[in-house]
């Protein structure tokens, strides 16, 4: 899942002077800092002040309302079909969705 828009780490290098700017993998950003001749990675102080500022991306925002959703919908046909097995499908769903959602520090 993508932490950071592309834009917003975009934002901050051009605000701190580095260049060139690109993103290794998944949430791993790169970029020249000011003076520098080699790509160095975006300290992750600085990511989670990006994070910290801008919130849920357009990804974290959908897969977090379609896990409320899918737990609200659970939580009806339980209770019209007197079956507890769609409250612990939705709880799995909820699982997986919640530890995605976490930021991990790549280095």
């Amino acid at each position: 899942m993508k932490h950071y828009s592309n834009e917003w780490v975009q934002e901050w290098c051009q605000e701190n002077g580095w260049t060139d700017l690109f993103e290794e993998r998944s949430n791993n950003y790169w970029a020249f800092p000011p003076g520098g001749v080699i790509p160095e990675p975006i300290p992750v102080q600085v990511l989670r002040a990006i994070k910290a500022k801008h919130g849920l991306t357009c990804e974290e925002r959908f897969w977090s309302i379609f896990a409320v959703g899918a737990t609200m919908t659970a939580a009806l046909v339980a209770y019209v079909f007197r079956c507890p097995l769609p409250i612990v499908a939705a709880f799995a769903f909820n699982a997986v969705t919640v530890a995605q959602l976490e930021v991990e520090d790549a280095y």
